[in-house]
């Protein structure tokens, strides 16, 4: 009995898609974005974070910016002295490479003390599979 291409193709796909891992993008904040106001623990709470995912702050230029900080620099506010670690484009995309507790603040004076901070915790490993869905026993094929 012959192989189709297709036959083979789907056979190499299968085999490769455990490896294949899909990166989530997660917009900080979902539709309010990176501003005051927004309780980012709650935000956080129900989310999990995963090596190559990404985070995505979204806000005025100008307005906030993002700075990586260390646990003691998120507790008490502190913006570090080197300016080239912070973001401040509007759209601040941040890849997780590492796991671990990691702090975002905003620089902006008063911003971090008003709650504008945001304290993930990242999984090592990919993120688990969705359950694959069950077939209608109505349909037909």
């Amino acid at each position: 009995m012959a192989v189709g291409p297709s036959l083979v193709v789907f056979a190499i796909v299968a085999l490769m898609a455990p490896s294949i891992s899909l990166a989530t993008d997660f917009i900080v904040g979902d539709d309010e974005g990176w501003s005051l106001g927004v309780d980012y623990d709650a935000w956080a709470q129900d989310k999990q974070f995963f090596v190559g995912d990404n985070l995505v702050f979204r806000y005025t230029a100008g307005a906030h910016s993002v700075y990586k900080v260390t646990g003691d620099e998120f507790r008490n506010c502190t913006v570090p002295s080197n300016s080239s670690l912070g973001s401040f484009s509007g759209n601040d995309t941040i890849s997780l490479v590492t796991a671990g507790i990691k702090w975002y603040i905003c620089g902006v004076d008063g911003h971090c003390e008003g709650g504008q901070k945001l304290k993930i915790t990242v999984l090592d490993g990919a993120a688990p599979a969705p359950a694959p869905v069950a077939p209608d026993p109505d349909s037909t094929f």
